[in-house]
């Protein structure tokens, strides 16, 4: 096992975390990243003064994460700040007042919030987290293993769990049944949007991610969720790994069985390692890296075909003053979120009425912008790609539309007159500039065809020493996940070794 050579194709968190968790027991990792930055999507820039995460801005489930660091002899609290959000966030939807649901650690005071928008649903909230909670004990065992044959269905935990897993009903069929109210069916059923869905879409099996949320609370780091990613390189460096920046992948070196052997670097250098890992885009990834007579599986065509999340238009703005009475984050429900939803699912336009996110995180973390100014980060759900969206034609008047709802509906009143700053990324922004395929930022979809076995594998189906971890494999898209992709692929690494 000792210098064994682990190449890691991209400084995302999930190739960061496998970076971390195998230098720290001996193996000589590189990681490879073709931008000047390390995380991904979870990485960050300034405009000006002002700082902004790129991508996520919640962080659940700090458990993950906080083992990992713990396997490779760390602790992620003598090194990052996190800070628990409370109320989560603030849900605006359509002619009811603002609901600010609490996480269940402060469950009287989310009974309180319940039946003060909602009368007699708090027993109902109970309920929800007693089964959800029996739920995931069954589910989690199935997310921390690996499923490289259809003979792992046969496996105890994933037999135990087979009674659980809902995939035949919608998350929204599985929770909408606790709650009357439709609102109220929405505030625990719109985190289907974490991994690019529909409610009304994506397997009950995903119920567990609101039930994660409300049980383990959400939590934000100081200085931005970026700060794990810039983090674990360091003590990836510290352990004698190597993270080489500005520095892109060509493609992957293989002998004439598939098996990975190495990779050629943008200036043509060759390098070999034991155990190649991809940390890129998976569609993205498959295209340009692994030449396409190795791939028929992953065709250029049946790349196409397969289906993809959802893409986000973003707004990233500085602003000359803090809006004080504004959460953290705040959720604005389209009037008809259904159709809302449906409209992005199905690949169209968005316009008239639709759903936003804003994180408003200066309330909470003075680091993020100068003193009485704050960084705001406003996302609208859209269509990938596959759409036949022009955003060329479309990013002004829809930056001007979301800014409207942004004064008028989310409340950050006369917020054009305090903007010192501006960004907007587009799905197209996120396909060529950040190497997303169709822009879908969420990768893969979540269907039942695409999960577990029938998602592309931890260890490449097809290949040898060649690993996949990220949004595109298993378990799925989400920090959370993501690191446990991390751990799976790291696990598998050293069992070979064994």
């Amino acid at each position: 096992m000792k210098n064994k050579k682990v190449i890691i194709i991209g400084a995302g968190p999930g190739g960061l975390a496998t970076g971390l968790l195998l230098s720290s027991k001996g193996y000589d990792v590189t990681i490879y990243e073709k931008k000047p930055y390390v995380g991904g999507r979870n990485s960050s820039f300034k405009l000006g003064e002002y700082t902004f995460d790129l991508g996520p801005t919640f962080f659940l489930m700090p458990k993950i994460l906080e083992d990992i660091f713990i396997e490779s002899g760390e602790r992620l609290d003598e090194h990052l700040n996190l800070i628990e959000i409370n109320p989560m966030y603030r849900l605006k939807f359509y002619g009811l007042d603002d609901f600010n649901p609490y996480s269940h650690s402060k469950k009287f005071l989310m009974y309180g919030e319940m039946e003060k928008i909602f009368p007699y649903s708090s027993k109902a909230y109970d309920d929800y987290i007693r089964d959800e909670e029996k739920k995931f004990s069954k589910l989690e065992p199935c997310l921390k293993v690996p499923y490289l044959s259809l003979s792992d269905y046969l496996k105890p935990n994933f037999l135990r769990a087979l009674p659980y897993l809902d995939a035949h009903k919608s998350i929204y069929d599985v929770l909408g049944s606790y709650y009357k109210e439709n609102e109220l069916k929405l505030a625990f059923t719109f985190q289907a949007k974490y991994i690019g869905m529909s409610p009304w879409i994506a397997p009950g099996t995903f119920s567990i991610i609101s039930y994660l949320e409300h049980k383990y609370g959400i939590f934000h780091i100081e200085g931005g969720l970026n700060q794990a990613s810039k983090l674990m390189k360091e003590l990836i460096e510290k352990r004698g790994g190597k993270v080489v920046l500005n520095t892109s992948v060509k493609e992957i070196l293989f002998d004439n069985k598939k098996v990975a052997k190495g990779i050629i670097l943008e200036n043509n250098e060759k390098i070999e390692g034991d155990y190649i890992v991809i940390n890129a885009d998976f569609a993205t990834a498959m295209k340009n890296l692994v030449p396409e007579n190795l791939r028929k599986k992953y065709s250029n065509k049946n790349l196409e075909n397969k289906r993809y999340s959802c893409s986000t238009f973003m707004l990233y703005l500085g602003v000359d003053k803090i809006y004080k009475n504004i959460p953290h984050h705040s959720v604005i429900f389209a009037k008809d979120y259904r159709k809302n939803v449906k409209k992005i699912s199905e690949n169209k336009d968005v316009g008239g009425d639709f759903s936003f996110y804003v994180q408003n995180p200066s309330v909470t973390d003075s680091t993020l912008a100068p003193k009485g100014k704050s960084s705001v980060y406003v996302l609208v759900p859209v269509a990938n790609n596959k759409s036949n969206i022009d955003w060329e034609i479309e990013k002004d008047d829809f930056t001007q539309l979301v800014l409207d709802k942004l004064e008028k509906i989310g409340e950050f009143k006369g917020i054009r007159d305090h903007i010192e700053e501006l960004k907007v990324i587009t799905p197209n922004n996120w396909e060529i500039d950040y190497d997303v395929y169709k822009g879908a930022v969420f990768n893969l979809s979540h269907d039942v065809m695409q999960m577990l076995w029938f998602r592309p594998h931890n260890e490449l189906e097809g290949y040898k020493n060649l690993f996949l971890v990220g949004g595109g494999t298993h378990p799925g898209s989400g920090l959370p996940t993501i690191y446990g992709s991390a751990k799976i692929a790291a696990d598998l690494i050293e069992t070979k070794d064994k």
